[in-house]
């Protein structure tokens, strides 16, 4: 029970310091102003005309996607790649593996025109 007690206490510790910190910030955030002409949008002098919501088109999220996946993979093969004299050959078919899964989803990505930029 003892050791509970360490647990218990620490938790209300985090959720303590945590909930200072939100009351903190929101006793010294500036106000906002009560003006309407304040809160208007201002940008060069100009009026603004229309929505500032513009629409992409969804391959540019899925370029992104798959060059962050790819990415990644570099985080798991070069520790590997340092290392691989230690792992021995476990090591080696685990690695085969990971890599033909995202050999196996570049071909999908291809496939599907998810590389092709127009």
């Amino acid at each position: 029970m003892p050791d509970f007690i360490y647990v218990i206490f620490f938790l209300i510790l985090g959720f303590v310091f945590v909930g200072s910190a939100f009351v903190v910030s929101w006793l010294l955030r500036p106000k906002p102003p009560e003006n309407s002409v304040k809160n208007a949008p201002y940008e060069c002098g100009e009026e603004v005309i229309g929505t500032s919501r513009v629409q992409f088109n969804v391959r540019y999220y899925l370029f992104a996607l798959i060059f962050v996946i790819f990415d990644v993979e570099v985080l798991f093969v070069v520790p590997w790649a340092v290392s691989f004299r230690q792992m021995g050959s476990f090591a080696y078919l685990e690695m085969l593996i990971f890599i033909g899964i995202l050999t196996l989803g570049l071909v999908y990505a291809w496939k599907k025109g998810a590389l092709e930029w127009q």
